[in-house]
């Protein structure tokens, strides 16, 4: 393989003039980079006894790649690890040249995973036992300083054998870590990233995940109830876009599906209410009204202004109905 570290070099005379400081603690612990070979979506996972692990340890750009810099971290991993791939350099490639500029790279444990899917991972020597790595097709999986040797072996299995969902096979592994100890110290951090498989133009519309548990006693939970929530408010998004383009039977479905995965938020029955109204189904509108008037009152103000914003027909007496102040 040619050597990409003049390339590196060239690009960042910093990391050559001045080696990045090793911090003085390890601060991450497990995590998976992994593609669905389906979608192309890319998509990384950690868990730590650290806090805010989802602010350093996880990268991905749609198109481009993911990457998981941990153990004495650093930082620069990430973005010149997407930066490289961006220009064209595989995950090996990528991974390597950085290695190779890395004065501390002994106590680095890195992860990264291109577009087309090819994976490369390193655990420096002197990182803190139990460490190590996986790599399988379309994913890496790695950790340090773990209670057991068995964890980065059953993340593998788990991700694997797990159905469903890039974001969803992502969490299996994390639990069979955690299943199997996870790290020596316990837990406190989560997050989890997943970017589509064809850059729009907008990273924000790119990212169907990203997600951070910065401090929780149980993150992992925690993480799997905002990964729900999310794919609810994805479904909400698909309906508001519905919504703008007057496709009413389209926002009506939506809706249904965002309420049916947060039976309990007032956001979800409030709009999957008023898609009813607009599709004539104002008798099954009501009592979701009422729900939402229960949970906060100020949802009955809201109705009242969506008729000057063209959401709900200009009608005093539907929105009489509607409000439960007539018939």
């Amino acid at each position: 393989m040619r050597s990409i570290l003049p390339l590196i070099l060239l690009a960042v005379p910093a990391l050559a003039a001045e080696p990045a400081p090793v911090p003085k603690r390890p601060v991450h612990t497990y995590s998976i980079v992994a593609r669905d070979p389906e979608t192309g979506e890319l998509g990384v996972a950690v868990q730590s006894h650290w806090f805010s692990v989802g602010s350093t340890v996880p990268w991905a750009e749609a198109g481009v790649g993911a990457v998981a810099t941990q153990s004495f971290v650093d930082p620069t991993y990430g973005k010149l690890g997407l930066d490289l791939m961006r220009a064209g350099r595989s995950a090996t490639e990528a991974l390597a040249g950085l290695l190779a500029a890395d004065s501390a790279s002994q106590v680095r444990q890195v992860a990264m995973i291109d577009a087309q899917g090819k994976v490369s991972a390193h655990t420096g020597e002197k990182c803190i036992t139990a460490a190590g790595h996986v790599v399988g097709e379309n994913f890496s999986v790695q950790a340090n300083m773990m209670e057991k040797d068995t964890v980065w072996p059953a993340m593998a299995k788990a991700f694997r054998e797990a159905k469903g969902d890039l974001a969803e096979r992502m969490l299996a592994a994390l639990e069979a870590a955690e299943a199997q100890g996870g790290d020596i110290r316990g837990r406190q951090s989560a997050a989890l990233i997943v970017v589509s498989g064809k850059p729009t133009g907008r990273p924000w519309a790119d990212r169907r995940f990203d997600l951070r548990v910065d401090d929780h006693p149980a993150p992992l939970k925690e993480l799997r109830r905002l990964v729900t929530l999310q794919r609810a408010y994805n479904l909400m998004n698909e309906g508001d876009l519905a919504v703008e383009r007057k496709e009413t039977d389209a926002a009506l479905k939506a809706y249904s599906a965002a309420e049916a995965l947060a039976p309990g938020n007032a956001e979800m029955v409030f709009w999957h209410a008023v898609s009813l109204v607009n599709v004539g189904k104002v008798d099954e509108a009501v009592p979701l009204f009422q729900k939402t008037y229960k949970m906060d009152a100020r949802w009955k103000e809201l109705l009242r202004r969506l008729p000057k914003a063209g959401l709900i027909p200009d009608d005093p007496k539907l929105l009489s109905k509607l409000l439960g102040t007539g018939r």
